[in-house]
């Protein structure tokens, strides 16, 4: 070939090469994707430009991006993130909240028929103070029910005023029929109580029962709320000036040079999000503590420490102590006439005996699965949450699986250009590994995180000392906990529940015993739907009664009644 003919043919190539690089860099196409984050505006250059005033997107050869698109590309980058982390953590999230909202549902029901089970005693056993002892016995479970939610009572405080409201009553109509019951009297019979130990140990063991079963369904949601703040505070976290400069390297930056099908590097996107992320991943240690922790309540949530066992059993308890009462009433009588010398009214009312409440001990023998109790409840969320374990040191390639990346890290994006292979060093989390990284850079832990860190600190000790509490009850050590294997299951007997003879109530909630029960009014719509639930083989099932026969009876004559009325009054017409 002629030296002219090879001149004419490289130049020729030249120009080939030169007319395709032009045409990859086709600035219309960048204005189409850029219009989808920014509509309307005209920051798109109409040709390639030097891209001399970019700070982040530089180039060596020509740029479709101005100024304004790197700032608009850096706000979605950070929008992007956020979406990315909120993607990543919907299912923790979600599984928290349900479970937190149906726990705090399922102990205001036992509440409820705790409450229910107490006035039904009283009705059936005490019918002339009845009306009377309501008003003691919401007053009660209105403030058990608030402590549950976090409320500041004490425990002690509302058990000891329920007795020394129920004393005066059962004092004037039972033990001194017929005495004055002036504001002077009833006031020394109010303060007498506890110095003449009219109830014996009872309101001192219902303290000790209640107590321990309170703290721990109440630490016990407050961990499952703070679960629920730390996964809001990551979700909505406010990343620095250097991670949202790399961000935009990963995702935007290639759209400047006309790549705008090219994905990241796998590898490059986790480099930067562990760069971003290493504060965030610090949370991690802590995060696997909680569940641990909350794993060891869960477990140890049975006999006095069961707010369902203990609850339900509450009314057995008054009813024991209001039979102390009968059983000592000489002594009793003569200490009160010595304290408070109560005089006599001139018409006297008749005594009242006070006879043993001789409840039906039958308990339903219906199969229930574990699911359908508090405790198989705990179990299911405690085994799902544990899947969970590692979630913030595992974040950042959560984030990158989200994000639309080159797995394999061949031919895709590295932050500057097209690669054939990602060939960086893959980093490690935490922010000790992150001062050498080009990719990501974060100095310091961010002040919200070392908030978060603070918060799980405080409730792992809090369930640290709900652990350590019960060990001492029980008279165990660390090691022999450890060594026991498996929960306490619902048909246990796990500490005896109250310790003593009497009504033992199965630790599930659909399981009620067969009581003479008359249920509140704003109770019956969720036993209805409870009651009518079906289960697995399609059967109707009838686990949680919402009252007696009678009730149910006397309910369904009223409505007959009201629609032969209304028949007749239409017919009239």
């Amino acid at each position: 070939m002629a030296p002219w003919e090879l001149g004419t043919v490289v130049l020729v190539m030249t120009w080939v090469v030169v007319g395709a690089t032009k045409g990859q860099l086709n600035c219309k196409e960048v204005r189409a994707s850029f219009h989808s984050l920014q509509p309307g505006v005209r920051w798109v250059p109409e040709s390639p430009v030097s891209g001399a005033d970019l700070q982040v997107c530089v180039t060596k050869t020509s740029t479709c991006c101005s100024k304004k698109m790197e700032d608009r590309y850096q706000v979605a980058s950070r929008l992007n993130m956020e979406q990315l982390i909120q993607s990543a953590s919907a299912k923790l999230k979600s599984l928290i909240i349900q479970n937190a909202a149906i726990f705090q549902e399922a102990f205001e029901i036992v509440i409820r028929h705790a409450r229910n089970y107490t006035n039904t005693m009283f009705k059936n056993k005490y019918q002339n103070i009845s009306s009377r002892t309501a008003k003691f016995v919401s007053e009660l479970f209105t403030d058990i029910s608030l402590y549950v939610l976090g409320s500041d009572i004490n425990v002690n405080d509302m058990v000891n005023e329920f007795f020394d409201s129920l004393f005066p009553v059962l004092y004037t109509h039972y033990l001194n029929p017929g005495v004055q019951e002036s504001v002077e009297n009833l006031e020394c019979l109010r303060l007498a109580r506890r110095d003449i130990g009219a109830f014996g140990n009872y309101p001192k063991t219902i303290m000790t029962q209640v107590s321990k079963s309170l703290q721990a369904s109440r630490v016990f949601l407050q961990a499952l709320n703070l679960g629920i703040e730390v996964i809001n505070t990551t979700d909505y976290l406010k990343f620095n000036k250097d991670c949202g400069r790399s961000l935009l390297k990963l995702w935007y930056c290639s759209h400047c040079q006309g790549l705008l099908a090219t994905r990241p590097c796998a590898g490059y996107c986790g480099n930067v999000m562990k760069g971003c992320l290493a504060s965030v991943v610090e949370i991690d240690t802590h995060w696997n503590l909680y569940i641990v922790s909350i794993e060891r309540l869960t477990k140890e949530m049975h006999g006095i420490y069961d707010l369902e066992r203990v609850l339900l059993n509450l009314f057995s308890l008054v009813r024991d102590a209001i039979v102390h009462v009968e059983k000592n009433r000489g002594r009793l009588s003569t200490a009160i006439n010595k304290i408070c010398n109560p005089s006599k009214q001139r018409v006297s009312r008749s005594a009242h005996n006070l006879r043993d409440f001789n409840v039906n001990k039958k308990l339903f023998n219906y199969h229930t699965e574990h699911e359908e109790t508090l405790s198989g409840k705990r179990r299911e969320f405690i085994t799902k949450l544990k899947t969970y374990s590692n979630f913030y040191g595992s974040l950042p390639g959560l984030v990158c699986r989200h994000s639309d990346i080159a797995e394999n890290d061949t031919s895709c994006w590295n932050g500057q250009e097209i690669v054939e292979r990602y060939s960086q060093h893959t980093l490690k989390n935490g922010l000790k590994t992150q001062t050498s990284s080009q990719d990501a850079k974060t100095k310091v832990s961010e002040p919200v995180i070392n908030q978060i860190v603070d918060k799980l600190n405080h409730i792992n000790q809090l369930l640290k000392g709900m652990s350590t509490q019960r060990r001492k009850h029980i008279g165990r050590t660390i090691a022999e906990e450890e060594q026991m294997s498996g929960d306490c299951d619902d048909e246990d007997e796990c500490e005896g529940g109250s310790g003593r003879e009497g009504l033992r109530i199965r630790n599930q909630l659909r399981l009620i015993p067969d009581l003479d029960y008359d249920l509140d009014i704003d109770d019956i719509p969720y036993n209805k739907q409870v009651r009518n639930q079906l289960d697995q083989n399609g059967r109707k099932t009838s686990h949680l009664p919402s009252g007696n026969s009678r009730a149910e009876s006397s309910l369904t004559n009223f409505c007959l009644i009201f629609v032969v009325l209304l028949l007749g009054l239409l017919s009239v017409d």
